[in-house]
């Protein structure tokens, strides 16, 4: 399979090892010393892309492999307010995307799990429910994407919460959390590629359900993995289409 790689940074250099590592081919690599090579001519060499680049250009590189139907893996977070309309525009040019705010094996087994608990908690509504993540201090957004995920699974699956919230730093909370809200509370600490963790808290006990990704290399094979399960395919997909877990 041909691939091209949308970001070549940290993330991307691990993808590229994963991919070779697999048999695949990389025809194309961009970043921000090569901007130029995004063109629909070069992207048409490849099978299928990989785009793990910033907020500030995922969109642009969206658009340009929807130009040259070119079908897209997509792990840059921070721009889901966008959401909607991706999903229209790949649906009405009849392209292909794949979205996640996180492509670890690990973290969709977390996050499936995630919800089926938060189901079971709503015969139990004296436990009161936050997520934490913990990133390193590059990081570019917060809360991050895959704590956003957790949060909607629990909203989802939860009676008693409707909306999430977010707070950088442990000191920096609201001062009063309606009943109705969800905390998402992050932190940023040198060198953590990424820890998630729910916590039900009670007067008589606490539920911790967590996740610690030791390096990023279980997202960069999740990504392969979705870039090996998209060509052939049309529409807008999630890591859960892929996945497909079943309780």
């Amino acid at each position: 399979m041909k691939i091209a790689l949308l970001g070549y940074g940290k993330m991307g250099k691990i993808i590229e090892k994963i991919a070779l590592d697999r048999q695949h081919e990389i025809v194309l690599k961009i970043d921000y010393t090569n901007l130029d090579d995004l063109t629909v001519e070069n992207l048409q060499k490849a099978d299928v892309a990989i785009e793990f680049s910033t907020p500030d250009t995922v969109l642009g590189n969206i658009a340009k492999c929807f130009e040259a139907k070119t079908p897209i893996i997509v792990g840059t977070t921070g721009w889901y307010g966008q959401l909607e309309l991706i999903k229209s525009s790949c649906e009405a040019s009849n392209n292909a995307l794949l979205y996640a705010s996180n492509f670890s094996v690990g973290v969709n087994i977390f996050f499936h799990i995630n919800k089926v608990l938060a189901r079971l908690m709503n015969n139990y509504p004296y436990y009161e429910v936050q997520v934490e993540e913990i990133h390193h201090t590059q990081k570019l957004d917060a809360p991050s994407g895959t704590a956003i995920t957790i949060a909607e699974g629990i909203i989802d699956n939860l009676d008693n919460k409707s909306e999430w919230i977010n707070v950088v730093e442990q000191n920096d909370g609201p001062d009063l959390l309606k009943s109705n809200q969800l905390l998402i509370e992050s932190l940023r600490i040198d060198s953590v590629p990424g820890t998630h963790t729910v916590i039900y808290d009670s007067e008589v006990d606490t539920i911790e359900f967590k996740h610690t990704a030791h390096n990023r290399t279980g997202f960069a094979l999740g990504a392969v993995i979705a870039a090996e399960w998209l060509p052939g395919k049309k529409g807008f997909f999630t890591a859960s289409d892929m996945f497909n877990f079943e309780v």
